[in-house]
């Protein structure tokens, strides 16, 4: 065992550097200690390699940093940001919570920045943008106000929305799949409209919001805004009157350069707040949306029954196979003679209930 232990060690212990006294190279001398950089060729690669990451890393994390939208939150709300600031999730993704604002229960921030002090998801992403054509990665701001409750006393989900974004919107947005796509003469040939009725859009699309969303300097970094009084994903069941909120959500590119030109559409945004509680639709539209609720919260409702039912079911069968394996493990310990006499009463009953089964009432 022992000499086995050796010739293991043996085996992986590095041969000794063996130090050439021929070298013609450069070398560098401080009393006992000699470098000779012509040894160290593959660590100048491995070197190199980190300083550049590093680099690469600094880099990015130092244009990962924004402070646009601050101004604009210091002037609407009385608690601009939480109690630490920016919540930071590693070096890409950040988070803010403003509340004190008329109109506005809170408002959720959420920055969604490019990998840049990341090497590999940076060139994962690049390539990526090669193969498919929709991906184009970009610094997203999501601006999530929460109204509070006599702010708009209407139901409807409505939004504008950038046409490139409508491929993909309504996978990420369950709410959005209540509206339908249209033209609006009054906006850019760029944006579409998606709306539950026509007089839901009447009531939103005012001058103001038109002139913001018309801007040439805010065009390019726009992607969505929505009105709504659903939940972005699909509940599990009705919720309660004391869970519905309506939102109005803001999603926006961030420009590489001059950030003021999002902050001022985000400004506009508050005005607009301020004006959904002069929002009056018409009866039978209020009427309308009303029962496409009340049929929602019954969808709801038999889907979560369904889905409890499916699982009391599965519980049941897991627990009749739990039995039946218990009782297979205890038949297997008894002795043959026993097993036999089982085997032939459970035959037997086998063949009863076939018989049964095969009786035919005239």
């Amino acid at each position: 065992m022992a000499s086995l232990l050796t010739n293991l060690l043996t085996g992986l212990t590095p041969p000794p550097h063996v130090n050439l006294v021929e070298y013609d190279g450069v070398q560098y001398k401080w009393g006992v200690f000699v470098f000779r950089p012509a040894l160290f060729q593959h660590e100048l690669y491995l070197l190199a390699g980190v300083l550049v990451y590093v680099l690469f890393v600094t880099v990015g994390v130092s244009r990962n940093k924004f402070n646009a939208q601050l101004p604009v939150l210091e002037k609407q709300f009385s608690k601009p940001l939480g109690k630490t600031g920016l919540t930071r999730d590693g070096y890409s993704d950040y988070f803010n919570f403003s509340t004190g604002r008329r109109n506005v229960t809170s408002l959720h921030t959420v920055f969604t920045l490019q990998p840049r002090h990341d090497l590999f998801q940076w060139v994962y992403q690049f390539v990526r943008t090669l193969i498919d054509l929709h991906f184009r990665p970009t610094d997203d701001v999501t601006l999530d106000f929460v109204l509070a409750p006599t702010t708009l006393n209407q139901d409807f989900v409505w939004a504008v929305v950038k046409k490139d974004e409508l491929l993909s919107i309504k996978d990420d947005r369950w709410d959005l799949t209540f509206t339908k796509t249209s033209e609006s003469p009054a906006l850019p040939p760029t944006l579409s409209v998606m709306s539950e009725f026509a007089d839901v859009t009447d009531n939103l699309l005012k001058p103001a919001i038109v002139a913001a969303l018309s801007d040439p300097k805010v065009l390019p970094y726009f992607r969505s805004l929505s009105v709504t009084d659903q939940p972005r994903y699909r509940p599990e069941a009705p919720l309660a009157a004391t869970s519905r909120k309506k939102h109005v959500i803001l999603s926006l590119s961030l420009p590489s350069g001059d950030a003021e030109v999002t902050a001022n559409l985000v400004s506009v945004i508050f005005p607009f707040i301020d004006s959904l509680p002069s929002v009056n639709l018409r009866p039978e539209t209020r009427t309308k949306l009303k029962k496409t609720r009340e049929e929602l919260d019954k969808s709801l409702k038999a889907d979560a029954e369904r889905e409890k039912k499916e699982e009391l079911e599965q519980a049941a069968e897991d627990k009749k196979a739990a039995k039946r394996r218990a009782e297979e493990e205890r038949i297997a310990k008894l002795p043959a003679a026993e097993q036999q006499k089982i085997l032939e009463k459970e035959r037997k009953r086998q063949v009863r209930k076939t018989q049964g089964k095969g009786v035919v009432r005239k």
